[in-house]
């Protein structure tokens, strides 16, 4: 049998995504799909492209990490599973391993058809919440695997895997969506490049993949919230903001403007500001779920900073569903590759988040409404 993703309902789409009669474009870090298949073997057909930097994707069977490669360009077929037991359920994960490549508008990765034997698709049961993380390298996945002293910035050393995301969703039963982007942050990226604000472009599907081609593929429509609505968006940023300070100014080639980010009052007031208004926008596309602005993983410098600016974005709003979580900071023996938090650091940061976020959304219905009685 042979089957697009869109023609099979029993098969649950990870993370953001444009619905199509054909291709499912994997944009962000996990995105993916999932899947109950009573089959002896499960096949996947892909379709990948890139000019610099190449998709990696994961394959998780029955809650095992199984495999872990790169796609190679044009179309492929690659084995998921073989040979086993028709009519036993098979739980299976794919992942892709790698961040939108805003540098690279070549980078592409699509599922373009499922193939199976000897069984069939089932339901896969309701997941408890919907997670959504938005940050920079971290929440890509950066460093989280390889070796730690590696330097080079490829491909192979992001991981959905070993990520605090993931690692937090699970543990809560949730599903869970990633919108981030390397090197980027609240006023600008580490270079102090401007225009690199994630929380700009995070009204649509994937406003950070670049070029004609995503944007025919649909990355730059606005997403569907309702179609997705997160019980909790947790928003990890202002690493890069701390970057930015210690970096010298960046020119526009074009204009010859420069921006650089400062460590005087006026900066902290506009990063105050930059906050609330997302905050503010955040809460516009999510109104019905508990924001949550968590940091501290690779420093704390800018924590009073973003203290002060969601409490005193809680305060003029009124919303009473918005707060700061301090994270637990990378220790010298946990840091992976590219001096990014390793798999233990991104586990102590999902014992974190998963214990505060069971407590918050407790009695709470998925969608983020109170939970009605249960007098049975």
């Amino acid at each position: 049998m042979k089957q697009t993703v869109f023609q099979l309902p029993q098969v649950r789409i990870l993370g953001r995504h444009v619905p199509t009669d054909g291709a499912l474009t994997l944009f962000y870090t996990a995105c993916g799909i999932e899947c109950l298949c009573t089959g002896s073997e499960l096949w996947l057909e892909l379709n990948a492209d890139y000019a610099q930097y190449e998709p990696w994707l994961s394959i998780e069977l029955n809650g095992a990490w199984l495999s872990r490669f790169p796609v190679a360009p044009g179309r492929s077929r690659v084995c998921v599973f073989r040979g086993m037991t028709p009519g036993t359920p098979k739980r299976v994960r794919v992942l892709k391993d790698v961040q939108a490549m805003h540098d690279d508008p070549r980078h592409l990765v699509q599922i373009t058809a499922l193939c199976w034997e000897n069984g069939d698709f089932l339901p896969l049961p309701a997941p408890r919440y919907r997670l959504e993380f938005v940050g920079d390298s971290i929440t890509s996945g950066e460093g989280a695997i390889g070796a730690r002293g590696e330097e080079d910035w490829v491909p192979a050393f992001f991981s959905a895997m070993n990520h605090y995301g993931r690692m937090t969703a699970d543990r809560l039963q949730a599903e869970y969506r990633l919108v981030s982007q390397s090197g980027w942050g609240i006023l600008s990226s580490w270079d102090n490049r401007p225009e690199c604000r994630v929380l700009a472009y995070y009204d649509k599907v994937c406003g950070v993949a670049a070029g004609a081609r995503n944007a025919a593929l649909g990355a730059g429509q606005p997403n569907d919230f309702a179609a997705w609505p997160a019980d909790a968006v947790i928003v990890n940023l202002g690493t890069n903001d701390v970057s930015a300070l210690h970096n010298p100014a960046w020119t526009d080639p074009v204009t010859g403007r420069t921006f650089q980010q400062t460590d005087t009052p006026e900066n902290r007031a506009a990063l105050v500001r930059a906050v609330g208004d997302g905050l503010a926008m955040l809460r516009r596309c999510n109104p019905g779920a508990l924001l949550v602005w968590a940091y501290g993983m690779l420093g704390a410098e800018l924590r009073p900073t973003l203290e002060e600016a969601v409490a005193r974005y809680c305060r003029e709003s009124g919303d009473a569903r918005a707060c700061f979580l301090p994270l637990p900071p990378t220790e010298a023996a946990d840091f992976g590759a590219r001096h990014h938090p390793g798999v233990t650091a991104h586990r102590r940061a999902a014992d974190t988040l998963a214990a505060f976020l069971e407590r918050a959304l407790a009695g709470q219905s998925p969608q983020g409404k109170p939970a009605e009685k249960d007098n049975r």
